[in-house]
């Protein structure tokens, strides 16, 4: 009796258990179409400005509620795409991170449109020590000589100046290497940087009439450095000499002559004969003359 009660017991559990199985089997199937999608991820680790291959992508499942914003589902329609960012092995490829059709391979797809890519020579002291790497941020300096007349207005004796031209430029690669995931320092002969036309105009001048030095600065620091140049007086913290006063034109002095006096008039001296005659009244003589 006691082992019959205890069949029975085991077998209504079997039979409950059954069940919970068949209906949790049912709600997955109900829930699977609209749990997962597909989406392209790298089969390997590709980086920015590499066309894409069928090698490098494949298909796979993603749960529905997590796709990423953009995400590709056909790997066919991006057989021949650049990427404009790099990706690791596993990473959904987006939109975002590929280059507009068409575009070819290379340096050129990272180019934001609207500017210019632009190299400049460097070495170990100009590039930083090797930490101006691609994805960072440097500014420009040159140190030229300023032209006399600039000179003479600022009432500066020494010409030489060191300014920074230009500020917040990126730097797009450093030699021929353009991947943006090593933090390792590299000291190169070359770095291309990205700048407007009108940048590439002020660079190209720049580097031609002095000594360029590139400054890294901060990637999320936008404050602009104005300043008004480094000289040889602001370094050593002397005043500008003063400008040395122009030397007066003499002043023509006349030499005027004193005015001779006009020569006096002849004075005219009358002659006239006079006659006299004595006069004599009772004791008293006179004379008199007419």
């Amino acid at each position: 009796m006691k082992n019959g009660r205890a069949f029975l017991i085991m077998a209504l559990a079997v039979l409950l258990g059954l069940g919970a199985v068949a209906l949790a089997s049912r709600w997955l199937l109900r829930q699977g179409p609209g749990s997962a999608g597909k989406v392209v991820l790298a089969a390997a680790d590709v980086n920015l400005g590499q066309r894409l291959t069928p090698e490098m992508l494949k298909l796979s499942d993603w749960p529905a509620d997590s796709l990423p914003q953009g995400a590709l589902q056909d790997p066919l329609k991006l057989s021949g795409r650049v990427l404009k960012s790099s990706v690791l092995r596993g990473e959904p490829l987006t939109e975002a991170k590929l280059a507009p059709v068409g575009t070819v391979g290379g340096l050129s797809a990272l180019i934001t449109e609207g500017k210019r890519a632009i190299t400049v020579r460097v070495n170990d002291v100009v590039g930083v020590a090797g930490f101006a790497l691609p994805g960072n941020y440097v500014d420009v300096i040159v140190y030229t000589q300023r032209d006399r007349g600039a000179a003479v207005q600022a009432q500066a004796q020494d010409p030489s100046i060191s300014k920074i031209v230009l500020e917040r430029i990126l730097v797009l690669a450093v030699a021929q290497e353009v991947g943006r995931d090593d933090t390792k320092p590299r000291v190169v002969n070359a770095v291309t940087l990205e700048v407007t036309p009108a940048q590439a105009e002020n660079l190209d001048l720049a580097r031609s009439v002095g000594t360029l030095s590139l400054a890294l600065r901060n990637q999320i620091d936008p404050a602009p450095g104005v300043t008004g140049g480094a000289t040889k007086v602001t370094l050593l913290g002397e005043r500008p000499a003063a400008a040395p006063p122009a030397a007066a034109a003499p002043a023509a002095v006349a030499a005027v002559a004193p005015a001779a006096a006009p020569p006096a008039a002849p004075q005219k001296v009358a002659l006239v004969q006079r006659r006299c005659s004595a006069v004599i009244d009772g004791l008293r003589l006179s004379q008199e003359c007419f």
